[in-house]
């Protein structure tokens, strides 16, 4: 169930914010109504699956209380949470990657016996890397005494189920939402207002401009690479670091908003990331959720920039391998992971100090074009199709018999989300400049444009063939 379909749009989210109205005058209740909803909103999806997501709920509850309760004895605490962490990552691993290995150990047997294994299909959960990277923090964070354990089976149950951020994200800590989950204090006013206006901003992001975008670079990036022009090439990459953008910074809108309609706060995800000077700057603004967790749960102990400078250089580039191999089961992801890391070694090193002396844009211009290499990477099949696209970006001359040509309507939505990238540094500058009173003289004027866009996205949904999140499976 897609935030923006029908079912969901005029009968699951009317239905529960009714029932969160009328029937949550408690506390309980409200927490009630929103476990069932959420419960209900995984299960209409996943209903295999959902057994196993309560399981390995009641096997952290049980080992968080074991990790707490032993607070004196510093092995039994250790081993409590190796323990927990290995179910978790077991799980991702069994459900996320077994195809992925067995294909490879494939591969490797065939080339040196003839012989073949069989590759098992195996269903992927949706969400289930956010699902497990934040139960992992869970339990972290117990053992490192910033948390201490659920109090109620019902807390940590919404807080792994919370459906405005379950699909993707963004990955939330277990103590920066369970006081609001404890309150559970009801919605009023002015969060509905704000909320379902971000969340028509998400809608919009995703329909009209991320799946417009999708059409034209689903187009280039399936012909035939080895063939590609150099216009075809960047003309797909750009659509396709625009989509990528707007598809996943909207569902995070759309998740905030939803969130913030039920009187939660749920952290931003992104801040204007391709107005970034540099790869580090970019990571700090783009899925800032996922570079946080990484940060605190793997950069820190591996032991960050406390083991020398050698070492130093060795995690970042483990971490963002990591983070490559966390998005997909696939040879580009894990590339686009090691690209990631060699430039954030190159930031540390000398490039960042290099480009704070150019001009911002000039710093922006070289910025954008490492991440665009970095999304051909991530968005080719294969890693001899982003090798081709990659390299005929960097012949001009080159050319192509089978051109595709790009419908003016995705052309249009191209030039606007160009438009609105720079709009961001523009806004940027005139939020810094006190301008921040614009936002209340002008509320009615741009939410009546955001109404009018969101009809407009409604129709278009209705009328197209729903594209899911790029995020949606991972």
């Amino acid at each position: 169930m897609l935030f923006y379909e029908p079912l969901f749009l005029f009968v699951f989210a009317p239905a529960v914010y009714l029932l969160y109205l009328l029937f949550g005058v408690r506390r309980e209740a409200r927490s009630l109504i929103l476990i069932l909803a959420s419960v209900f909103f995984y299960g209409w999806s996943e209903p295999t699956f959902i057994f196993l997501v309560f399981g390995s709920i009641i096997i952290d509850l049980v080992v968080g209380e074991r990790i707490h309760s032993n607070d004196r004895s510093i092995m039994p605490r250790k081993l409590w949470l190796m323990i927990g962490v290995a179910t978790n990552l077991l799980i991702l691993i069994y459900f996320k990657y077994t195809g992925f290995i067995i294909a490879n150990i494939d591969v490797l047997a065939r080339s040196l016996t003839f012989s073949s294994i069989n590759i098992p299909q195996i269903a992927l959960p949706i969400g289930v890397s956010f699902i497990v990277f934040e139960k992992i923090t869970y339990l972290v964070d117990i053992y490192r005494g910033v948390s201490i354990p659920a109090q109620k089976f019902s807390h940590y149950l919404l807080y792994v189920f919370f459906f405005p951020k379950l699909l993707a994200g963004p990955i939330i800590k277990y103590h920066d939402i369970a006081r609001q989950f404890d309150d559970c204090r009801h919605a009023d006013r002015s969060d509905f207002l704000d909320g379902f206006s971000r969340f028509m901003l998400g809608v919009i992001k995703k329909v009209l401009l991320a799946d417009s975008l999708a059409t034209g670079a689903d187009l280039i990036f399936s012909q035939d690479s080895s063939s590609i022009s150099f216009i075809n090439a960047w003309l797909g990459v750009i659509l396709f670091t625009l989509q990528i953008y707007f598809d996943f910074s909207g569902y995070s809108d759309m998740a905030i908003g939803l969130a913030r309609m039920f009187g939660f706060r749920l952290l931003e995800n992104f801040n204007m990331p391709y107005i970034a000077t540099s790869i580090t700057d970019f990571w700090r603004r783009w899925h800032m959720s996922l570079t946080s967790w990484i940060r605190e749960y793997l950069y820190f102990p591996l032991g960050g920039n406390r083991c020398g400078e050698r070492r130093t250089y060795i995690n970042l580039w483990i971490c963002f391998l990591a983070s490559g191999v966390w998005h997909g089961a696939a040879w580009p992801y894990v590339f686009w992971g090691a690209y990631n890391g060699v430039f954030l070694i190159l930031d540390r090193l000398f490039l960042e100090d290099k480009l704070k002396t150019f001009p911002a844009w000039l710093a922006n211009l070289i910025t954008m074009l490492i991440v665009m290499a970095g999304w051909t990477i991530f968005r080719a099949h294969s890693l001899s199709q982003a090798s081709d696209i990659l390299l005929a970006m960097m012949q001009p001359w080159r050319g192509a018999d089978d051109a595709v040509t790009i419908a003016p309507e995705i052309m249009i939505m191209m030039i606007i989300g160009l438009v609105i990238c720079i709009a961001q540094r523009i806004c940027e500058s005139l939020y810094q400049l006190e301008w921040r009173h614009l936002h209340l003289r002008y509320a009615l004027a741009i939410n009546s444009c955001l109404a009018l866009l969101f009809i407009a996205a409604l129709a278009k949904g209705l009328a197209d063939p729903f594209k899911p999140f790029i995020y949606f499976r991972f």
